[in-house]
């Protein structure tokens, strides 16, 4: 098999409301919108997120239970002001990482954890670790 693409369409009742959010604070453009149905693009290369309502008997509601969405940023501590003072709640502070990365945490409307991060240098202890 040779893959071209692997998304995640995640299951929710609030479509418009998640189309809105990463809209107005993750910069996300709409690609495909068919109310029930949603196709979000962010960055170049375009990487995507896909939400949709239940339609059909095979489809069950997601969790958000455990799902967390890394989006690498530039400058994290600009997207943290920024986004705090848009008026999301922090779930995990921003703090340094001995792994690689300096980040912080909210929620969108589903409750799916999102983690904002810049790379940084990783310690000596987690350096072995990078292929």
């Amino acid at each position: 098999m040779k893959v071209k693409s692997v998304s995640a369409a995640f299951t929710t009742e609030k479509v418009a409301e998640v189309r809105d959010f990463y809209v107005r604070h993750f910069g996300a453009k709409v690609t495909f919108d068919c109310g029930w149905y949603v196709n979000l693009e962010f960055g170049n290369p375009a990487l995507t997120l896909q939400f949709m309502a239940v339609t059909q008997p095979e489809h069950r509601l997601s969790s958000s239970a455990g799902l967390i969405y890394n989006f690498m940023v530039e400058d994290v501590d600009a997207e943290y002001r920024r986004l705090t003072s848009e008026g999301l709640a922090v779930i995990v502070p921003l703090e340094d990482h001995p792994w690689g990365d300096r980040g912080f945490a909210v929620q969108d409307p589903n409750g799916i954890t999102l983690y904002i991060y810049s790379e940084r240098t990783p310690s000596e202890e987690f350096r072995q670790y990078y292929l």
